[in-house]
């Protein structure tokens, strides 16, 4: 029997990576039962994490199930015309500097891992002061003077060091050298993979008594050498509407990212081409449709199906819509 449609709020699927702290548990309130959440993938049918429906009729199913239920056409003409679910939505605490990474592009990752590669958008959303991101070449190097810095530990003397603030955006093309630093919380979203290729890891050692393998070779494989510049500047400029104001932070195609900071309320449409993924980065917001209403805080996700129609989205908040 069909379920009818209708935005359902998410429950993640948390991480404790060691580089992680308690700022999504204790600050955002989060419902991790893990000691720290370094991750916590709020929207994700990936099969090494999936979150979960906690609200409405489909409670206690997993994104993959709920799109089962309603069928292929939740996803929207776009989304379903990709391999299976498009994207996975993340929001990182790093506590202690991650590793320096690189990710392959989909050509690279089908031919060697048998999945799709991962292109990213950092959006900051917390940042202690002098926090800062590690993104791309300063200057264009050789392939010997990347193998070099790698074998001396070198390697961020060549890359941007980036000083960020809540608000900044960074999109991450697959072949960007990258690491999130210390005191910063990051909401991302990117492809569905989990493909990471580390470069560097300072030397530390895993929860196994070993240091972290490193994935070398194929990092240099896919690891674009010429020199890169980022300013933490979305792609569109703030336009100030009836009641909010929006900004597209990137669009790519894979997805696009629209902030929002809603001062009285929101008119969205959920239409045929695409579901909307709402990310709740601040404040307090009610999502209304069809009579019913879903309230959303700090650290809220929301799953809004192709096909739902319009909805309104009132209060005072942040948050991230993503479509693909």
């Amino acid at each position: 029997m069909f379920q009818p449609l209708y935005p359902v709020k998410m429950k993640p699927a948390f991480k404790d990576y060691l580089w992680g702290g308690r700022r999504l548990i204790d600050e955002w309130g989060m419902p991790c039962e893990l000691e720290k959440a370094a991750e916590a993938w709020v929207l994700s049918a990936h099969p090494n994490g999936q979150s979960v429906a906690d609200s409405g009729p489909q409670q206690g199913k997993t994104l993959s199930d709920l799109i089962m239920q309603w069928g292929g056409k939740c996803l929207g003409r776009r989304g379903a015309s990709k391999d299976g679910f498009p994207i996975l939505i993340k929001l990182i605490d790093a506590a202690d500097d991650l590793s320096i990474q690189v990710h392959p592009n989909d050509a690279y990752a089908l031919a060697r891992e048998g999945s799709y590669g991962k292109t990213e958008l950092w959006y900051v959303a917390q940042a202690e002061e002098n926090a800062t991101l590690l993104c791309g070449f300063s200057r264009s190097i050789t392939d010997e003077e990347y193998t070099r810095r790698i074998a001396d530990n070198t390697l961020a003397e060549v890359l941007n060091t980036v000083p960020v603030k809540e608000g900044d955006v960074f999109f991450i093309a697959p072949g960007t050298v990258h690491a999130i630093g210390a005191g910063v919380i990051i909401a991302e979203i990117q492809q569905n993979s989990d493909i990471t290729y580390r470069v560097s890891d300072y030397g530390r050692i895993g929860p196994d008594g070993r240091p972290r393998p490193l994935h070398i070779e194929k990092a240099r494989e896919v690891t674009n050498l010429k020199a890169s510049e980022f300013d933490g500047r979305p792609h569109g400029a703030c336009t100030v509407r009836d009641g909010y104001m929006e900004t597209v932070l990137a669009q790519c195609e894979y997805f696009s990212v629209t902030e929002y900071h809603i001062f009285e309320s929101l008119r969205l449409d959920a239409g045929g081409d695409t579901f909307e993924a709402l990310l709740f980065l601040g404040g307090d917001a009610v999502l209304e449709h069809g009579g019913d209403r879903y309230p959303a805080r700090k650290g809220d996700c929301y799953f809004v199906p192709a096909g739902m129609g319009a909805y309104t989205v009132t209060g005072r908040a942040r948050l991230l819509v993503t479509r693909t």
